[in-house]
């Protein structure tokens, strides 16, 4: 019984201080530069919203479609721009990363869209959006106090919501047993 309440005291406690926190879930941000050229959209297009950034590697369109899904396009062909190559991806990261090279040190490998450093964290390229994403042990170690914490503890849904009601019911009944102790106590003092 007392196992799901010092877990959750204990998660409840790191959650409250919160360590690491801003490193573990900085918000990588790609390299812009002054935009050199203009651009004026076709009347005709269906876009609800245009972006244009310039990084390392040049000017890239992108544009939300009538599905809200966002495209990376050529500015001035308006055809598809493919996923760039690793060399461009570590170029791009790299970039990225040369501010904040205590976090990150150095990239030791790409494998498409994903570089890792040497630091074991891992940085995802949105090439679409034009965003990074990175994580690493820290964010990792996070993530699973956040699973202790809110009783998620096998990664299946329906077991972990019988678990999480056991653990909580568990809590309660423990708490009831407390009051009652209080109340026993208080009784027989008199």
């Amino acid at each position: 019984m007392l196992f799901p309440f010092i877990a959750w005291a204990i998660t409840g406690v790191f959650f409250f201080i919160k360590p690491g926190y801003s490193q573990a879930y900085e918000r990588l941000q790609i390299t812009s530069y002054p935009n050199i050229t203009s651009f004026q959209p076709a009347a005709d297009n269906e876009w609800s919203e245009i972006k244009i950034i310039r990084s390392i590697l040049g000017e890239h369109l992108l544009v939300k479609n009538k599905d809200d899904d966002w495209i990376h396009l050529n500015k001035k062909t308006m055809e598809l721009v493919q996923a760039p190559s690793p060399v461009q991806v570590e170029l791009l990261i790299k970039d990225a990363i040369k501010q904040h090279s205590e976090r990150y040190g150095v990239i030791n490998d790409v494998d498409g869209l994903v570089a890792l450093t040497s630091n074991q964290i891992k940085i995802t390229l949105n090439w679409d959006r034009m965003t990074l994403h990175q994580q690493g042990p820290d964010t990792e170690f996070i993530d699973m106090m956040y699973r202790i914490h809110y009783l998620q503890w096998t990664g299946i849904k329906i077991i972990d919501n019988v678990l999480g009601i056991i653990g909580l019911a568990l809590m309660i009944v423990l708490a009831g047993f407390g009051l009652l102790l209080s109340f026993k106590r208080s009784t027989s003092s008199e």
